[in-house]
């Protein structure tokens, strides 16, 4: 146990009985993910309801002063505790997990800190849809007075704060000059009015001054590349990255302030080659850039608008071969991609809702999330992957681009396809980039017969293969009767008499389902030979074993005569 965690649990221990914030478990027994998930939402709301920076709650120590240390066995595995917080992120409202999950050797026994952050200013944690807090020691719905004082809460927005030392000198004139142009250009009928406006005037009218001061916003969008130092120790900066087919980094380029001008030096370090592809609806290729330079500009728009600033990392391009990944740090506000899709309504509450309306008033964003819903349509009407949104991990947000066809038979099918809902293209996305689907997803696709194969080896139908040209596929992927696999291995041993494992897994291999990996069909040809053991169609040889060595032979003459 590090020094500063044993100080953390020492302190946390010394604290009164009443402490809602913080709950004590011996766990001896199994504390399933359920009960788990009522404490975190309970804790996350105390903790921000006594404006506290965590909530804990910690396994392997008695509840009641004096406490002291028993010792916990709870998931003691070494991926158990790896899990959890991908389980608890999946039941809270907005994606929120632990910290950390600090797990210690003491003296006396093993201990579990669960570090719960609180919840975000205007939203309480829910878990599985119910909003949970504490009375003195016990779990109970948070009531409605709580929720209130939760909601009511104004969030803190870092862009708008106004920094005391900076003037307008500390901007960029190119930066400006370029806002302005683009300003004009998104309310042509103020045209003529912004060209006398005074650059103060400008930046008070489009939000990034506040009363004459300038804004956290206004260095981020505007300001000089030195101007950077006025936000330390935070950082704003965008980093791209090269790296090639094997993952290694060949370049990098960081860029500063101001960022309405950086977007474009990122781009021009982007290589977006033509890439060629053949559909079948003509005798020519298809021809057209990598990637979308809309759908360039908008990911990258989004990272600044919504990166989480006060985490002080950088926003990184990592351009691959035939990819690009975009990241940038906080949580998903809207939740999910398919709610942002289906939603009407914009989400409750922006992170920086004054840079954020900066840059919808210099036309590089919108704010109600059209653009993302704007990103899917362009890459389907492209025929290229859908835009990749890794939401897994609360701390940030990955969007990977690709820039290639993954699997020609679903290109296909989305250029014969235009009535296909965009949530069925999202799932079916999904199945060729090998993605685990939802139950509602796997449900809507396997009514439409869009998909054939048990989870999580999906692959496309029958129905879809015969509208896409893909039947030979088809029946590559499906899996024959297993009658058909053991009439082969018979006629096998009744020519060569008998085979050992290697020989029949060199007969059976590449015939088995592509469907399956190749550990799972290695499985499958172990369990048919089992099977026909237990059915007496053959056995091991005579002085033999059943290891992968032992030789199999037909068990009776009725089999050898057949």
């Amino acid at each position: 146990m590090s020094e500063q965690l044993f100080d953390i649990l020492n302190d946390l221990m010394n604290l009164p009985t009443e402490t809602e914030w913080i709950e004590f478990k011996e766990a001896k027994t199994n504390f399933d993910s359920d009960d788990l998930g009522r404490y975190f939402s309970a804790l996350s709301n105390e903790a921000n309801l006594n404006n506290k920076e965590s909530g804990w709650l910690v396994f392997g120590i008695t509840n009641s002063p004096p406490r002291r240390v028993v010792g916990t066995d709870y998931r003691n595995t070494p991926s158990g505790l790896e899990k959890l917080k991908k389980e608890i992120q999946k039941g809270t409202n907005h994606l929120l997990t632990f910290t950390a999950i600090h797990e210690t050797n003491h003296l006396d026994g093993r201990v579990i800190m669960f570090e719960i952050p609180p919840a975000p200013r205007g939203i309480p944690t829910a878990w599985r849809g119910r909003t949970y807090g504490r009375t003195h020691e016990s779990i109970d719905l948070l009531s409605f007075a709580e929720i209130d004082r939760i909601r009511n809460q104004k969030p803190r927005d870092w862009s708008a704060e106004v920094i005391e030392n900076a003037t307008i000198e500390d901007l960029d004139q190119d930066a400006i000059a370029f806002a302005r142009e683009k300003f004009s250009k998104k309310h042509p009928q103020l045209s003529s009015e912004v060209e006398r406006w005074s650059d103060g005037e400008f930046l008070n009218r489009i939000g990034l001054c506040v009363g004459g001061g300038i804004t956290n916003a206004a260095i981020i969008l505007l300001g000089k590349s030195e101007s950077s130092n006025l936000l330390s120790p935070l950082v704003a900066q965008i980093t791209w990255v090269l790296r090639d087919g094997a993952g290694i980094e060949r370049d990098y380029v960081h860029f500063g302030p101001p960022f309405i001008l950086a977007v474009d030096l990122v781009f021009a370090k982007i290589r977006n080659l033509n890439y060629r592809y053949m559909t079948d609806e003509t005798l020519f290729p298809i021809e057209q850039l990598q990637y979308d330079t809309w759908v360039m500009r908008e990911t990258l728009h989004n990272c600044i608008a919504h990166q989480d600033y006060l985490q002080a990392a950088r926003i990184s391009v990592v351009e691959g071969d035939d990819y690009l990944l975009f990241t940038n740090r906080g949580i998903f506000i809207p939740g999910s991609i398919e709610s942002l899709i289906t939603g009407d309504r914009p989400p409750d509450y922006y992170r920086n809702r004054l840079l954020a309306e900066a840059m919808v008033k210099l036309n590089m964003i919108d704010t109600v999330g059209s653009g993302i819903k704007r990103m899917f349509r362009s890459q389907r009407e492209r025929n290229f992957p859908l835009p990749d949104y890794d939401l897994t991990d609360s701390t940030r947000v990955s969007v990977r681009i690709t820039g290639k066809v993954i699997d020609p038979r679903y290109t296909r099918m989305l250029i014969r396809h235009k009535d296909l809902d965009m949530l069925d293209v999202i799932s079916l996305d999904k199945v060729q980039k090998g993605y685990r689907l939802s139950d509602a997803e796997f449900t809507s696709l396997k009514s439409k017969k869009l998909i054939e194969g048990r989870r999580p080896y999906l692959y496309v139908s029958e129905k879809v293969a015969v509208e896409t040209d893909t039947k030979e596929d088809y029946i590559r992927k499906r899996s024959f009767d297993k009658q058909h696999f053991k009439d082969m291995i018979i006629e096998y041993l009744k020519k060569f008499d008998e085979a050992d494992r290697v020989a029949i897994e060199k007969l059976l291999l590449d015939k088995v389902s592509d469907a399956l990996s190749e550990e799972k069909k290695r499985l499958f040809i172990k369990n048919l030979l089992q099977e026909m053991r237990k059915g007496e169609i053959i056995k091991t040889k005579e002085g033999g074993s059943k290891t992968f060595g032992a030789k199999w032979v037909l068990s009776s003459l009725q089999y050898k005569d057949k």
